[in-house]
């Protein structure tokens, strides 16, 4: 259990998406304890995309509520445009204004290139590249208007890449290549967006989760009880929560 204070985001009101599991859901409780307003957006979906519930994210709710902290869940699908539309009114109208968004959520549907199908690729790069464009793009246009009608804004986005995005991966053709487009999406949000008083950064994260449990497997066979666990979803949170202007 963590305790919520009066931190480095003390009032600011952060949008994480997939943040029912894994790294979401420790940017979520970082961002908690850093004293933000979080709005938890989780579909529940399994590793595939599959299914879904409230469960997760109504959890690290609980978790944050109980610590102290503010935070409201929330199951719209990210990728659909009204859905990202009714998750960014969510959080103005629970805490009354929006500071960032973090976008983290996704799903894998691994398959060799020759083999892949058209639903498993669209389903991948959907929820990846689309879902990074449409919960930003509501945030964007907010914090425009904003700004156009002299309100100061301090803005962030924060999205979600990959070393898949950059160097690719075997088997994961639609992966790497939604990945890619993330890196290059944030380069243009930044480069438009920085007038109206929004950065945008994107980062490529390495740590164990339900994607990549698999790979560190024989890694985190070898670390002890008492040793740090270098692939712990936590250790990436803090970068996410980090305000380079406090």
């Amino acid at each position: 259990m963590f305790e919520a204070t009066s931190g480095i985001c003390d009032g600011r009101v952060v949008i994480v998406t997939g943040a029912g599991r894994g790294l979401g859901r420790a940017h979520a409780l970082e961002l908690a304890r850093q004293g933000a307003s979080v709005v938890v957006n989780d579909l529940g979906c399994e590793l595939d995309g599959t299914g879904g519930g409230t469960g997760p994210a109504g959890e690290v709710v609980e978790e944050i509520r109980a610590a102290g902290g503010e935070a409201i869940a929330n199951g719209d699908d990210v990728a659909d445009f009204a859905g990202a539309a009714r998750l960014v009114a969510a959080a103005l109208d629970a805490f009354g204004g929006l500071d960032a968004v973090v976008n983290n959520a996704g799903f894998v549907r691994d398959r060799m290139f020759a083999n892949a199908a058209e639903d498993e690729w669209d389903a991948v790069v959907r929820v990846h590249l689309k879902g990074h464009f449409a919960v930003a793009r509501h945030a964007a246009a907010h914090w425009r208007d904003q700004a156009k009608a002299g309100t100061p804004v301090d803005a962030r986005i924060i999205n979600t890449s990959s070393g898949a995005g950059i160097l690719g991966s075997v088997g994961q053709a639609a992966y790497s290549a939604a990945k890619a487009g993330i890196a290059t999406l944030t380069l243009v949000q930044a480069a438009e967006l920085g007038r109206y008083g929004v950065t945008a950064n994107a980062l490529c994260p390495a740590a164990r989760t339900r994607m990549t449990e698999g790979v560190f497997t024989d890694m985190m066979a070898e670390v002890g009880e008492d040793q740090f666990d270098a692939m712990a979803p936590e250790n990436v949170s803090p970068l996410v929560a980090f305000r380079h202007d406090r």
